[in-house]
């Protein structure tokens, strides 16, 4: 007799196990018909899962969170199922969910064209159409290596072999005909699916993601809960083609990128400017909030990053080089540096917390595959720090860092800001009790901030839990930036210690943070978020001053000096060309303020104002446009 408790607290008592689908038809005939899976004890199951003891459940509709995982999921099958029908002979190996969408690898020799993906995606409709009921069953492990071994189906045979293990059965999902290997949960009709999905490209991928395997071909797309959804994720898709950082970095003429150096920028003056403002920006927070700046070396001995657990966990991306018999890496973190500095002569209690930052140049050998633009990159500025302290000091520095990380968020414009705690990975150093510890510390700091956070399990830094920051855009991404990372091991590692005031030593805490993260990242950031237009402040060029004509030269230079004097970063343009195509190039090239001369002007002593949105806010005194100006560049700083 199960007593089911649903999500607001009422309970209902059954005399025999209940399927959800017939929980749900108890529940109302709406909500039947709209059920596509169920919630029990947290666990997401099919509709057909039956209830025999004490339970809580929740039925799953599409305007549930939960229900988009299981949509892509069963629309990578749907594809997958496509795919066989239009090509017999194609071989499915894995095809998961993944954020906005799904995908599917396939074996075969010919390679899918985009003519390919319409024709796909014209069947799936009407596997949709059909209706087609979705049923588990369970397969002993032998048969299923059978069944798939007679339809030529080598991958799926390896995909059982070495998943599941011998004498497990093995879960396989039907929809008509087709079948596949299937943990689930899945909708309980193809015809649930609806029409909310678009497939998107061909990539090619490597069999288990090892370039020594086959290549296969893997189709991406994306699903959502109805096609209005999938419309408006189309135009923010077609809104992030128009922002691509880097399109408007060499547009906008900041920065760009060459084989010759990959993964790395190559800054031009403009580019330069925001990366240096963005430095004296921080270096003013750094300053209010008490930290010293160092520098340490690029290179170091590959015996000082074996004894800071680096050379272990961390080699395959660090870049190596050799001189005089010995190996060096470039550094892909600063840490162990500082721990270098802290070092240096005795500390005592009395000196903690000592906060050290560093502008640290870091090479990390990202996969060439996974290079994209400024956002993932192999050469890196971290607006690095490293604080230095006692246990009892933890939560007060931690709640120091995150004010002091919303405060920077909100002067660039963006408010919407996430909290998460990453816990221990599977590869780590220190004991079990360091990391309890650790993580007890940091779960502390969060609960106190009154602040939502979510917990990710096992995504921490190989040497101690972090709390992580990301930040929202205009587009609604999000963004993961700034971390705060508490670290037990590395300082007894690298022999760091402090004279207590009991007169032992002791080992201090070190809080590794950041707020920007990676310069070039959020440099990155911005220009999408802004579409190029970023705040006065930011902009390298804040105006420019255009003549109509020779007549206005010389009132022209006199206006850029005037303003200039002020410290306004103002150019002239003093071509001949006509008026509206420089108007037009500048408005281009996102300059906040075109200041026009005329004849008129010249004889009013004023600028006729324009901004880069194409707004006339009509004539100006010198005095006046300049203090406009002024003050707005003030306001962000």
């Amino acid at each position: 007799m199960p007593i089911v408790t649903l999500p607001d607290g009422s309970q209902r008592s059954f005399d025999d196990p209940i399927t959800i689908k017939d929980l749900a038809t108890t529940l109302g005939t709406r909500l039947a018909k709209s059920a596509l899976i169920g919630k029990v004890d947290g666990k997401l199951v099919d509709l057909s899962y039956v209830i025999e003891t004490n339970s809580n459940v929740a039925i799953i509709t599409k305007s549930d969170a939960e229900a988009l995982e299981v949509l892509r999921h069963d629309a990578a099958h749907t594809m997958a199922q496509a795919v066989q029908e239009l090509y017999p002979g194609t071989q499915v190996t894995i095809g998961p969910a993944i954020d906005n969408g799904f995908y599917y690898d396939f074996a075969r020799d010919t390679p899918f064209t985009e003519a390919d993906l319409a024709q796909i995606e014209t069947k799936m409709q009407e596997i949709v159409q059909r209706d087609l009921p979705i049923v588990r069953e369970i397969w002993d492990r032998d048969q299923a290596i059978q069944k798939f071994t007679e339809l030529g189906e080598t991958y799926k045979v390896q995909i059982i072999q070495d998943i599941i293990p011998d004498g497990e059965p093995v879960s396989i999902y039907h929809q008509g005909s087709w079948f596949d290997v299937c943990r689930g949960p899945h909708l309980p009709s193809t015809g649930k699916l609806g029409s909310g999905f678009k497939l998107m490209k061909v990539a090619g991928a490597y069999w288990r993601g090892n370039s020594n395997n086959p290549m296969l071909q893997r189709i991406y797309g994306t699903a959502w809960r109805d096609v209005k959804e999938l419309k408006f994720y189309l135009k923010q898709l077609e809104e992030a083609e128009k922002r691509d950082h880097r399109k408007l970095g060499r547009s906008l003429d900041f920065f760009h990128i060459q084989e010759d150096a990959p993964g790395m920028a190559f800054w031009h003056p403009k580019g330069w400017f925001i990366y240096l403002k963005l430095q004296e920006y921080i270096r003013t927070k750094l300053s209010q909030h008490n930290y010293q700046e160092v520098h340490t070396p690029q290179v170091m001995d590959r015996s000082l990053w074996e004894r800071s657990g680096h050379w272990e966990k961390f080699r395959k991306d660090m870049f190596i080089t050799e001189t005089e018999g010995r190996v060096f890496a470039i550094k892909p973190m600063n840490c162990p540096g500082h721990i270098q500095i802290y070092n240096q002569g005795i500390k005592s209690y009395k000196d903690l917390p000592l906060r050290m930052a560093e502008f640290g140049s870091c090479h990390r050998n990202e996969p060439s595959g996974s290079l994209h633009g400024l956002m993932r990159i192999r050469n890196f500025v971290q607006d690095d720090a490293h604080i230095f302290c006692t246990e009892d000091q933890i939560l007060p520095e931690v709640a120091a860092f995150i004010d002091l990380v919303f405060e920077v968020y909100a002067d660039f414009g963006f408010t919407k800001i996430g909290l998460a705690l990453s816990t221990r990975p599977e590869v780590r150093v220190g004991s079990d009790e360091i990391w309890n510890q650790a993580e007890a510390a940091l779960t502390t700091a969060l609960n106190n901030t009154g602040l939502a956070w979510e917990l990710k399990p096992g995504e921490g830094a190989f040497y101690g839990p972090k709390i992580e920051f990301s930040l929202q855009d205009c587009l609604a991404r999000v963004w993961q930036l700034g971390t705060i990372q508490l670290d037990f091991s590395m300082p007894k590692r690298l022999d760091a210690s402090y004279v207590a005031e009991d007169n032992t030593r002791k080992i201090p805490v070190m809080l590794h943070r950041a707020i920007l993260g990676s310069i070039e990242r959020f440099i990155g950031i911005l220009i999408e978020h802004y579409a190029g237009i970023l705040p006065l402040w930011l902009s390298p060029i804040q105006a420019v001053v255009i003549n109509i004509t020779d007549r206005q030269t010389d009132y022209c230079r006199q206006v850029q000096q005037n303003l200039k004097s002020q410290g306004l970063r103002v150019e002239l343009d003093l071509r001949n060309e006509k008026i509206g195509f420089k108007i037009r190039e500048h408005t281009l090239a996102r300059v906040p303020y075109l200041l026009i001369v005329g004849d008129k002007e010249i004889q009013n002593n004023t600028v006729a104002v324009r901004t880069r949105d194409g707004k006339d806010l009509g004539s100006f005194d010198l005095d006046t446009i300049s203090q406009k100006m002024l003050t707005e560049d003030a306001a962000y700083q």
